[in-house]
Protein backbone atom coordinates (compact mmCIF):
# COMPACT_ATOMS: atom_id res chain seq x y z
CA UNK A 1 0.00 0.00 0.00
CA UNK A 2 2.79 2.41 0.89
CA UNK A 3 4.57 1.66 -2.39
CA UNK A 4 1.44 2.61 -4.34
CA UNK A 5 1.22 5.91 -2.47
CA UNK A 6 4.88 6.65 -3.24
CA UNK A 7 4.38 5.78 -6.89
CA UNK A 8 1.32 8.02 -6.99
CA UNK A 9 3.31 10.88 -5.50
CA UNK A 10 6.06 10.42 -8.08
CA UNK A 11 3.52 10.45 -10.90
CA UNK A 12 1.89 13.62 -9.57
CA UNK A 13 5.27 15.38 -9.30
CA UNK A 14 6.26 14.23 -12.79
CA UNK A 15 2.96 15.47 -14.20
CA UNK A 16 3.50 18.83 -12.50
CA UNK A 17 7.03 19.06 -13.91
CA UNK A 18 5.91 18.26 -17.45
CA UNK A 19 3.08 20.80 -17.22
CA UNK A 20 5.47 23.46 -15.88
CA UNK A 21 7.98 22.85 -18.69
CA UNK A 22 5.27 23.06 -21.35
CA UNK A 23 3.88 26.24 -19.79
CA UNK A 24 7.42 27.69 -19.75
CA UNK A 25 7.81 26.86 -23.45
CA UNK A 26 4.51 28.60 -24.18
CA UNK A 27 5.63 31.63 -22.19
CA UNK A 28 8.92 31.88 -24.11
CA UNK A 29 7.02 31.74 -27.41
CA UNK A 30 4.62 34.43 -26.23
CA UNK A 31 7.51 36.62 -25.09
CA UNK A 32 9.24 36.09 -28.43
CA UNK A 33 6.13 37.26 -30.28
CA UNK A 34 5.83 40.18 -27.91
CA UNK A 35 9.38 41.32 -28.73
CA UNK A 36 8.29 41.71 -32.35
CA UNK A 37 4.98 43.38 -31.47
CA UNK A 38 6.72 45.93 -29.24
CA UNK A 39 9.55 46.41 -31.76
CA UNK A 40 12.18 45.50 -29.18
CA UNK A 41 15.82 46.28 -29.92
CA UNK A 42 17.14 43.23 -31.77
CA UNK A 43 20.70 44.14 -30.71
CA UNK A 44 19.78 43.52 -27.07
CA UNK A 45 21.12 40.22 -25.77
CA UNK A 46 17.96 39.32 -23.85
CA UNK A 47 15.77 39.96 -26.89
CA UNK A 48 18.06 37.87 -29.07
CA UNK A 49 18.03 35.05 -26.49
CA UNK A 50 14.22 35.03 -26.25
CA UNK A 51 13.82 35.08 -30.04
CA UNK A 52 16.38 32.29 -30.50
CA UNK A 53 14.72 30.17 -27.81
CA UNK A 54 11.31 30.75 -29.38
CA UNK A 55 12.78 29.76 -32.74
CA UNK A 56 13.82 26.42 -31.24
CA UNK A 57 10.52 25.87 -29.44
CA UNK A 58 8.44 26.48 -32.56
CA UNK A 59 9.49 22.96 -33.65
CA UNK A 60 9.98 24.08 -37.25
CA UNK A 61 6.24 23.91 -37.90
CA UNK A 62 5.31 27.32 -36.51
CA UNK A 63 8.43 29.27 -37.49
CA UNK A 64 8.43 32.86 -38.67
CA UNK A 65 9.34 32.09 -42.27
CA UNK A 66 7.52 29.10 -43.76
CA UNK A 67 5.20 28.76 -40.81
CA UNK A 68 1.56 27.73 -40.79
CA UNK A 69 0.66 31.10 -42.27
CA UNK A 70 3.06 33.58 -43.78
CA UNK A 71 2.11 37.22 -44.01
CA UNK A 72 3.68 39.69 -46.40
CA UNK A 73 3.85 43.41 -46.62
CA UNK A 74 4.16 45.92 -43.84
CA UNK A 75 4.88 44.48 -40.39
CA UNK A 76 5.07 40.93 -41.79
CA UNK A 77 7.56 39.80 -39.10
CA UNK A 78 5.25 40.99 -36.34
CA UNK A 79 2.20 39.30 -37.85
CA UNK A 80 4.14 36.09 -38.48
CA UNK A 81 5.45 36.05 -34.92
CA UNK A 82 2.09 36.75 -33.33
CA UNK A 83 0.22 34.22 -35.45
CA UNK A 84 2.71 31.34 -35.72
CA UNK A 85 4.33 31.60 -32.29
CA UNK A 86 0.91 32.19 -30.75
CA UNK A 87 -0.30 28.93 -32.28
CA UNK A 88 2.85 27.18 -31.11
CA UNK A 89 2.25 28.44 -27.56
CA UNK A 90 -1.29 27.05 -27.65
CA UNK A 91 0.00 23.71 -28.93
CA UNK A 92 2.56 23.53 -26.09
CA UNK A 93 -0.21 24.18 -23.56
CA UNK A 94 -2.38 21.45 -25.10
CA UNK A 95 0.53 19.00 -25.09
CA UNK A 96 1.26 19.86 -21.47
CA UNK A 97 -2.33 19.37 -20.38
CA UNK A 98 -2.65 16.03 -22.19
CA UNK A 99 0.63 14.80 -20.72
CA UNK A 100 -0.47 15.98 -17.27
CA UNK A 101 -3.72 14.01 -17.55
CA UNK A 102 -1.92 10.88 -18.77
CA UNK A 103 0.73 10.93 -16.05
CA UNK A 104 -1.47 11.64 -13.04
CA UNK A 105 -2.84 8.61 -11.20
Amino acid sequence: MRRQMELGTVRVRLAQLVWALCALAAMVLALGALTYALKANSDNGAVTFIRDAAGVLDLGVFNLHNGVKEFSGEAADTKNALFNWGLAAIVWLIIGRIADRLLRP
